[in-house]
């Protein structure tokens, strides 16, 4: 594997040669890999297998990749910031190409590494969490003069939380869950919440809310962080930019960031929403997206923050009951402990509504 990896990484190499390949990161997609050179001019670069069951037209995050870059890195030469702020740029193949397809079919791209930077998984301090809400909000801005209907839809239905509701109906149809407390506290959990699944829908159906282009995936260990000045200096994994609701970054961003044990924890029982540190995320966010966002922008932050992480835990528990097909797993109840935290979450941020919204209406 080592011998393909190096082979396949060569394709992209312009300068030097390739040292050594390795797994890096820690996503539940692709299969990500941390290319060094022996060259003095390009140190690394990230070389990465599309998963082509979920991204079914690789070509068109591609496409949209190289559009959003473009886009992006015309922005900053023309924009003054007092701070390192970078994008992580397409690399092309030997000849020309945008992505290598092996002889087993399977497709490969690399990105340029945003060197002297590393990313969290659980955030350390209200000086971080603020850097994290202004790298969402800097990712926002820098493209809110693009044009949504420029980037193809390449995972239809991704964050559209009916959709979600009715594969998990459809599941459930299909599987007898194990009676278990934690599956049945899961399955009450839903039910309870069936109400809320259309509510960023209906508003954007409403012309409440417009259509913008999102990151899609703004977890906190997308923000890669400056290893010198700690600030926060890109957000990568923008294989899920498309058009959509700027409200499902908003609310992913403060559903990760805000839970201080992290996504993976076994102890479900102790999570908790951090109102705090979603204040300064907050702050930090609107420090520089302020000047695109409209008063309806406001009135359904909350709903946002209450439902991303609802939705990602119904996400989560659908695969476990269909034997875990799309996320990656390290045993069976993977997933269903993966959902528990978000559900425990979602009901931690119930609990604290009226803080929120509080929060929301003092720091705009």
């Amino acid at each position: 594997m080592t011998d393909n990896l190096i082979n396949i990484a060569d394709q992209f190499t312009q300068v030097g040669q390739v040292k050594d390949v390795r797994p890096f990161g820690s996503g539940n997609i692709n299969d990500t890999f941390l290319v060094t050179l022996n060259s003095m001019q390009q140190k690394n670069f990230v070389l990465q297998r599309i998963n082509t069951q979920v991204f079914r037209q690789p070509q068109f995050v591609m496409q949209n990749m190289r559009i959003f870059t473009e886009h992006v890195s015309q922005r900053l030469q023309n924009t003054s910031l007092n701070r390192r702020w970078e994008v992580p740029n397409v690399l092309l193949t030997k000849d020309g190409q945008d992505h290598y397809t092996d002889d087993q079919g399977l497709f490969w791209r690399a990105i340029s590494f945003i060197e002297a930077s590393e990313s969290f998984n659980v955030m350390h301090d209200a000086e971080q969490a603020r850097e994290i809400g202004y790298a969402l909000g800097m990712f926002h801005n820098l493209i809110s003069d693009l044009s949504p209907q420029k980037l193809a839809d390449t995972l239809e239905g991704f964050h559209i939380t009916p959709l979600y509701l009715k594969h998990y109906n459809e599941v459930l149809a299909t599987v007898t869950p194990a009676s278990t407390p934690e599956v049945n506290y899961c399955l009450q959990f839903v039910e309870k919440h069936y109400s809320l699944a259309p509510i960023l829908e209906n508003a954007k159906a409403q012309g409440k809310l417009p259509l913008r282009l999102m990151h899609g995936d703004p977890k906190i260990n997308n923000v890669m962080f400056d290893t010198s000045t700690k600030k926060a200096v890109s957000v990568i994994d923008l294989d899920t930019v498309k058009p959509g609701l700027v409200h499902y970054d908003i609310g992913d961003c403060l559903r990760s960031g805000c839970n201080p044990v992290g996504e993976e924890t076994e102890n479900w029982q102790s999570i908790t929403f951090d109102s705090d540190i979603c204040k300064e995320i907050l702050q930090g966010y609107l420090a520089v997206a302020k000047e695109f966002l409209t008063p309806n922008d406001y009135i359904y932050m909350y709903d946002a923050i209450r439902l991303i992480a609802f939705e990602l835990g119904l996400r989560f528990f659908a695969d476990y009951l269909a034997g875990n097909v799309y996320f990656k797993v390290k045993h069976p109840e993977h997933n269903l402990a993966r959902a528990l935290v978000q559900f425990k979450l979602t009901e931690s941020i119930e609990a604290q509504e009226a803080t929120i919204n509080k929060i929301i209406q003092d720091v705009k």
